[in-house]
Formats: structure tokens, sequence, C-alpha cells
């Protein structure tokens, strides 16, 4: 007698999930959970998404072309539907943003934010999910240890792009339109009591 086969989640087992604070995806059929982030993780999502937006979603001061987004639900597969921290579709590719979700096109870009609890599920699960399905340009911003990476698809593997640090201003692919100053994006370092 063989064993039984576990169900495979879709989009309707994540839309049944209880309204309980937390975060739910399905990664590889299994539907899981996270809780929602801190703090910490929300000031550097809402300052990467405050410093991207003018340039290049609204475009008032930059080249525009993008649709971002912070906390698509985002379906890569049946059985792959991804919450991102933010992303980002040109609008070549996503011309009109879709007013339901959710999204079933991969996004050009994502960024996670890492929050202390499980960094594996974002830097090794999610980022093959987001290689498998054509994500082209994924970024790690890690308010604990104050860095950024970046990394860009070539060949079926993450090429990383470079890493950075408070005090320094890179111009990271494929916003290299303008200079990111990560010190601005993270909770400020307490000051020395003197």
């Amino acid at each position: 007698m063989g064993q039984a086969r576990e169900k495979v989640a879709t989009w309707d087992d994540l839309l049944a999930t209880p309204d309980d604070g937390r975060l739910w995806e399905i990664l590889a059929g299994s539907l899981e959970a996270q809780p929602r982030p801190g703090p910490a993780h929300n000031r550097a999502q809402a300052g990467l998404a405050g410093r991207l937006w003018d340039p290049f979603d609204s475009g008032r001061s930059g080249p525009g072309g993008w649709w971002l987004l912070i906390e698509p639900d985002v379906r890569l597969s049946p059985h792959a539907i991804v919450v991102p921290d933010l992303a980002g579709w040109r609008r070549e590719r996503l011309p009109e943003l879709p007013d339901s979700r959710p999204i079933d096109l991969a996004p050009d870009w994502v960024c996670e934010v890492l929050s202390p609890g499980d960094p594996s599920r974002d830097r090794v699960r999610k980022a093959g999910l987001y290689l498998e399905n054509g994500v082209a340009f994924f970024w790690i911003l890690d308010p604990g240890g104050r860095t950024l990476e970046a990394f860009e698809a070539r060949s079926g593997a993450w090429v990383r792009l470079g890493a950075w640090t408070d005090g320094e201003t890179p111009r990271v692919p494929p916003f290299e339109a303008i200079e990111m100053d990560l010190t601005n994006l993270l909770v400020p370092k307490p000051r020395a009591s003197g």
C-alpha cells in the first residue's frame, strides 16, 4: 500500500488562509506562513520604494518605464505564489498594471528585505524560484547587516553584481540611473552616549 500524497497548494488555498497577521505564500507547492516583519524591515522596504518611485515608476525625476509594487502576490507557476517585499516590471513587458491578483507575469526585478527569522527562505528558496521563472535582477537588503547585495541572472545562475553598506552610494542595475544612499534606507545607528 502506497503512502498518501500530500495536497499541492494553489491560489484557492492561499485565499482560504486565516487573516491572522501572517504573510502566506506557496513555495514548491507547500502553503507556508511567516510572521509580519518588524519596524527595521518596514523602514528599509519603504525607504527603498520611496527612493525608486519618482525616477522609475512615475518618471518625474528619471527615466520612468517601470511598475513598482510593495508586497504584490505573484504567481510564478500554479504551485509557486510568492510575495516579494518589492517587485518591478518594465512597462514594455507589462503595459498595463493588472487590477486583480495575483499577477501572472514574473517581475523583472525583485528585492527581498531580510528579517532575522529565516534568511535562507529569501536567499535560497525564493532566489531559486525567481531564477527559474525569469526574474532578471534580484536584490537582498539586509537591515540587520546594513548591506545591499545585487544579482543578475546570467546563463541560468545568479551572478553577484556587488555588495554595499553604510556610507556607500552605488548605482545598482537595473536602476543605475540613480545613486542609492544606503544609510538613508536603514534605521539610524544609535548615537554613542558621552
